[in-house]
């Protein structure tokens, strides 16, 4: 034992294969600066045409390689981790923290009650000492059926709890447990109890279910919890007073399971709303449990995460608090940050969003910098580093420092409800430092990004971790609209971020070592890799219809170092998303997506925020629907792209694909009628036929939903139409 109290309880591994990656990042890099030698040797002169196209060109291959530089400084020291839980149970069993879970919701439309609280369940049934463990639903809808929802997750908590710690049951959200697990019929007393919770579960899905269908609640039903009669008083979801209740409360001894256990504290939070006052959305919302849990329980490590991501591994509290109590290194982390990963990506992942290569290649490349950036959901904090505290020795003891543990809160569940409202009013914070130094910041569509870049700033280091399996599971968007809309906002946050005082080579600046500016700059300039890819996937094509070369031909030897590195360098990418688990269709769609994106998403964010600084638009924050009809989520299983919604993103996704389809019937038609067709090797134009054959392939989908299909998905008519004249204008313009 005495030898046990030494060792760590968590352990650092450095990835292998690190020759290879050097390997292949000097050979890409030495191809790179033979473009650019060919680039400033052959530009052409003053008086030729396509001076000024040839410098654009070369502008955007200077970005694509500062970019591709980036992305290898993330790469070159990947790092894993493991935990030792059987130690941390040894030393630390009767000391172990307090955990405050925060749960987020904002539409009860777009975010089901029933998906809701099926998060909450998974996250009460850690295992962890269930009288240390509170957990919070803030309902920023304001909504009596998410209340509703809470009330039956309550009650049936009292019999899903001791049944998954007495089967040692995973996941622990009964929807998705029930869904995948089939009944231990081995086992006559399990399957007994298996089959009397599935039922009573599936009844209280039903009646949830049923209720929020009606969009009202019964007079029968609300006369079963006194927590109703504060919807007497609520104008709307945009103009209601604070709402809390306190559901179960941890501290009474009354509060136990059918076996006699103690249940975690349960707290439902709706803060108030005013139209004259601003809310700051899921900021403002995650800033007012971190005041109502402070006075209720003030876990010292708080868990966030969305009302979609439940836990997939009861293990993973544990897992976190293991980080936090290690004796060496523990006082020095401000956060541990789980992947994103999601349970309903398609064999081939249509639209990229498993977020594979960002999860398990590069974040813990941000790792072995300084500490991943923090992604808003599935993050374990210090609360300490939320309420501003800087670094310092003194965090060494916290945990056993009575601090915490020794609080004890006398007040009733009900006398706790009032005296907390006030923190959860819209005016507590005037005059205050919540959201600017104290809690989640304001002012960013990326609130997580710009928060967790402080804590670093601050003195802080973050963990990833990424055990086997993963420690929560959501729902990735299932339509083409959602991904990109989604992905706009995340670039405007993240671009925001870097064109503000908060950028990291400004803000970071002798704070957090230059790599690990470095890194976080792969998401910041997301948006601002929209203008490079725009111009690379339009004007040579538009040149190859007008007759203006822009590469050298193949039998030239400076098409070699083109050659090597567009061949490498895919080639990479394809072996990396294939050793992380997927297909090469997977990766072809991946590339799709991305070239969306970066047309239209990115493009968009950029826009939005140049708009922004000059002061014409505002932060909005849009809630990704979680739930799909029958029919897209139809296609969606069948990785049929989905179109049928009208949007100025896909105008331009439609346009640029029927530009380069005219632009490479131009381009063949030049090939076919000129002489020189017998030696294509010596053709000024076989590379840019190339580039915009491979962008006509990769938008197959795009052609067929805008003239094959028929179902719903297809390509709406105003589209197609707009779309036509828009690529029609534009080659007609190349060409006169």
């Amino acid at each position: 034992m005495e030898i046990n109290d030494h060792l760590p309880l968590f352990v650092t591994k450095s990835a292998k294969g690190r020759i290879p990656l050097q390997i292949y990042a000097f050979s890409i890099l030495v191809g790179i600066c033979l473009i650019f030698v060919y680039r400033v040797s052959y530009i052409p002169a003053k008086e030729e045409a396509g001076r000024w196209v040839w410098i654009g060109l070369f502008l955007s291959e200077l970005w694509f390689s500062f970019y591709w530089f980036i992305t290898m400084v993330v790469r070159w020291n990947l790092i894993y981790r493991s935990t030792f839980k059987d130690r941390l149970s040894l030393r630390h069993e009767k000391a172990l923290p307090g955990i405050d879970i925060f749960v987020c919701t904002a539409d009860p439309m777009i975010e089901p009650p029933s998906m809701v609280i099926n998060t909450v369940l998974s996250v009460m049934a850690y295992d962890y000492p269930p009288e240390k463990l509170s957990v919070y639903l803030s309902d920023d809808g304001g909504s009596d059926l998410t209340f509703y929802a809470m009330v039956e997750a309550s009650r049936f908590s009292k019999i899903w709890l001791p049944f998954c710690k007495k089967f040692k049951v995973e996941p622990r959200s009964p929807e998705a447990y029930f869904r995948t697990a089939a009944e231990p019929l081995e086992d006559p007393a399990m399957a007994k109890e298996w089959s009397s919770i599935k039922t009573s579960y599936e009844d209280m899905k039903k009646r949830i279910e049923t209720t929020t269908e009606r969009g009202q609640i019964s007079e029968e039903v609300r006369k079963e919890h006194k927590g109703f009669s504060e919807w007497n008083k609520v104008s709307s979801r945009r103009d209601h007073q604070t709402i809390i209740q306190i559901l179960i409360n941890g501290k009474d001894p009354k509060a136990v399971d059918i076996d006699g256990q103690p249940l975690p504290t349960l707290v439902y939070l709706a803060r108030e709303k005013k139209p004259q006052y601003h809310h700051n959305f899921k900021a403002g919302a995650m800033n007012a449990l971190i005041r109502v849990s402070s006075r209720i329980s003030n876990g010292p490590i708080i868990l966030n995460v969305d009302c979609d991501m439940y836990s997939n591994n009861s293990d993973s509290a544990r897992d976190a608090v293991c980080f936090f109590m290690d004796e060496e290194n523990g006082h020095e982390i401000g956060f541990v940050q789980f992947p994103q990963a999601f349970e309903n990506i398609t064999k081939n992942d249509v639209y990229g969003s498993s977020l594979n290569v960002i999860m398990e290649v590069e974040i813990p490349g941000f790792d072995g910098h300084g500490g991943p950036l923090y992604i808003g959901t599935g993050c374990f904090h210090r609360r300490d580093t939320l309420y501003g505290h800087k670094y310092g020795k003194e965090f060494k003891a916290d945990w056993k420092g009575g601090k915490w543990n020794d609080r004890k809160v006398e007040e009733s569940a009900s006398v706790l409800e009032e005296t907390c409202k006030v923190l959860a009013s819209c005016t507590y914070e005037n005059n205050t430092q919540w959201g600017k130094e104290m809690g989640l910041k304001y002012g960013c569509a990326v609130e997580d990004v710009i928060t967790g870049l402080a804590i670093h700033c601050r003195g802080w280091r973050s963990i990833y971790f990424n055990p086997e399996r993963k420690g929560f599971l959501g729902v990735a968007p299932t339509t083409l609209l959602q991904s990109l809309v989604q992905h706009k906002r995340w670039s405007e946050g993240d671009f925001q971020i870097f064109a503000s005082r908060y950028c990291p080579f400004v803000h970071g600046y002798k704070k957090t070592p230059l790599k690990h500016q470095l890194s976080y700059c792969i998401y910041l300039l997301w948006a601002p890799t929209c203008l490079p890819t725009l111009y690379y996937v339009v004007v040579p094509s538009l040149c190859l219809l007008r007759g203006i070369s822009l590469f050298p031909e193949i039998s030239n030897p400076w098409i070699l170092p083109f050659a090597f590195v567009i061949s490498v360098h895919r080639a990479y990418c394809l072996g990396e998303y294939v050793w992380l688990g997927g297909t090469f269709l997977g990766w072809w769609n991946d590339q799709r997506m991305w070239l969306f994106k970066r047309t239209s998403s990115f493009f968009f964010g950029f826009f939005d925020n140049i708009l922004k600084l000059l002061g014409f638009t505002k932060s909005a924050f849009v809630v990704t629907a979680k739930v799909a009809d029958d029919d897209v989520s139809q296609r969606y299983e069948e990785e049929l792209m989905e179109f049928g919604a009208s949007s100025p993103m896909f105008t331009i996704i439609a346009t640029l694909a029927l530009l380069n389809a005219f632009c490479l019937v131009g381009g063949m038609k030049r090939v076919i009628m000129q002489k020189e067709m017998q030696n294509l090797l010596s053709h000024p134009f076989a590379l840019q036929i190339l580039l915009c054959g491979v962008l006509v392939i990769i938008n197959l989908p795009v052609y067929q939903g805008l003239f094959l299909r028929k179902d719903n998905g297809r390509m709406p008519t105003s589209i197609t139409q707009r779309s036509i004249m828009f690529a029609l204008l534009a080659c007609a313009f190349a060409l006169y």
